[in-house]
């Protein structure tokens, strides 16, 4: 019995070994940064900078609400696509007259139904057009 379990845990040694690495790379570059980067304060180093050129007027000025609608409905269809990919893979090992296909089936449409809904509603609702 402790051979089993021994065998489970080195499945995750890989995602242990990645995660330190991970975290091991953040904190030596931010080190290095802190140690070796300049570290002198001024007018200059603290003012705005955007593209190289100096800010005019105020920078608190509001967003059409639109741009981040498109950003939401981009992010809705991206891991739509993100979703599908894992969903394949597990559709196509499926046997094509088991129940499980079925359900399988029915949740992926019934996924995307509901995205091209809320696809149609931004459209209509005007949030493509940028007049």
């Amino acid at each position: 019995m402790q051979l089993l379990a021994d065998t489970s845990m080195v499945n995750y040694l890989p995602i242990a070994i990645a995660l330190v690495m991970s975290v091991v790379f953040a904190i030596v570059n931010v080190g290095a940064s802190l140690l070796l980067g300049p570290a002198r304060a001024g007018d200059i180093k603290g003012a705005s900078y955007e593209s190289g050129m100096e800010a005019i007027g105020s920078t608190r000025k509001r967003f059409n609400v639109r741009f981040f609608v498109v950003a939401m409905t981009f992010l809705l269809f991206d891991v739509e696509v993100i979703f599908l990919y894992p969903w394949a893979v597990a559709y196509s090992q499926l046997e094509p007259q088991s129940p499980m296909a079925g359900i399988f089936l029915a949740r992926i449409l019934f996924f995307i139904a509901t995205s091209v809904m809320a696809y149609i509603y931004a459209w209509r609702k005007g949030v493509f057009r940028w007049d």
